[in-house]
């Protein structure tokens, strides 16, 4: 499956539903409907109508197990929607009755993709603002809570790795590498009672990668659009995860050096507005950063196994390519080498 062939179902779709809830719409204007993006688990078309254009997009898997992941999401927009640093949500479809899959509409927002070399700090301060308004709401409602931020990463790359520890094409060395860095792992992840001493709350994206920021140069001005995982839990994940390099070369061959990491970090510290966060975060970073390594990583040797099987339902050659660069165990050495030989 991919967005070009499954164009024909969503321009059916859009002439069976009522669009009279999007702003702008009129109803005796034509419309047009296009492929805009594909990532791992949604399908993302735009629709246009004279100058009023919106996104639909349809949620084909899932990363979090849940039946009714797309109102998981939705809920979220409509939770951040006064931030002013998100996309709108106007419709919802988690009936699959007249596609096969959930439907959500919400606001397009033009810009382009996140450039590492220009934007970090306006990064930091999208993050900062996101963080600090969600704080004040005091909980996170529907959200997943992360009461466990390091054991729940490590569950989660455990249960990932299984798919490639299990796979008679994994290589043996980088199956003994990794193996290796889950036992660490399960170690490390005790320090996560600082999280539990040193609490602060508030919506994080968990999926912060450059392809999910809208920048409008234009108009001077940064959104986070992706909310596919969003749960309720410390801000540093979002910083880590932003910063370490299995996300930073994801989408690009950007790795971050540790000063425009500090500036990044020292941006954020400044406008948060918080002076227990700001004198914090860069400890909470410190101890996110090889969970994150370890969760891109886990992410990819599962991946890696699907794509060759068939099974991953969304193929993309720019992901298949990736995962090649990912699964090389000397990558996989430069990235948690400094944490194995710091505890020997």
């Amino acid at each position: 499956m991919n967005i070009h062939s499954y164009l024909p179902k969503v321009e059916a779709y859009l002439y069976q539903i009522d669009l009279a809830v999007l702003p702008g719409w009129k109803a005796d204007l034509s419309w047009q409907v296009q492929p805009l993006a594909q990532g791992e688990y949604n399908m993302n078309f735009l629709i246009q109508q004279g100058e009023s254009r919106w996104v639909l997009r349809v949620k084909i898997d899932t990363q979090m197990a849940r039946e009714h992941q797309i109102r998981y999401e939705y809920d979220t927009l409509a939770m951040l929607a006064d931030s002013g640093f998100t996309p709108m949500p106007y419709f919802l479809d988690d009936s699959k009755t007249l596609m096969d899959y959930g439907v959500l509409i919400m606001q397009y927002l033009e810009g382009e993709a996140l450039d590492y070399t220009r934007d970090l700090k306006d990064a930091a301060r999208l993050c900062a603002a996101i963080h600090r308004y969600s704080h004040r709401l005091q909980d996170g409602k529907h959200l997943i809570v992360e009461q466990n931020p390091l054991s729940m990463t490590f569950e989660e790359c455990s249960q990932l790795l299984q798919t490639y520890f299990t796979s008679p094409a994994a290589d043996e060395t980088i199956r003994c590498f990794l193996q290796s860095v889950i036992k660490w792992a399960a170690e490390a992840r005790k320090q996560e009672h600082y999280f539990h001493e040193n609490p602060w709350w508030c919506v994080i994206n968990t999926e912060v990668n450059s392809s999910n920021f809208i920048v409008n140069r234009k108009k001077g001005c940064i959104h986070l659009v992706d909310w596919e995982k969003p749960i309720w839990g410390d801000p540093s994940q979002d910083l880590s995860h932003f910063s370490v390099p299995t996300t930073t070369l994801w989408k690009t061959n950007y790795r971050m050096t540790q000063a425009k990491r500090q500036a990044f970090l020292d941006t954020y510290r400044k406008v948060v507005n918080d002076d227990y966060l700001a004198e914090t975060i860069e400890e909470r970073v410190n101890l996110r950063d090889p969970f994150n390594c370890l969760r891109g990583v886990s992410w990819c040797a599962m991946a890696w196994v699907r794509y060759r099987s068939g099974t991953h339902v969304l193929q993309n050659a720019d992901t298949f390519a990736k995962l090649d660069m990912y699964m090389d165990i000397d990558f996989l050495h430069s990235l948690f080498d400094p944490y194995l030989e710091r505890d020997l």
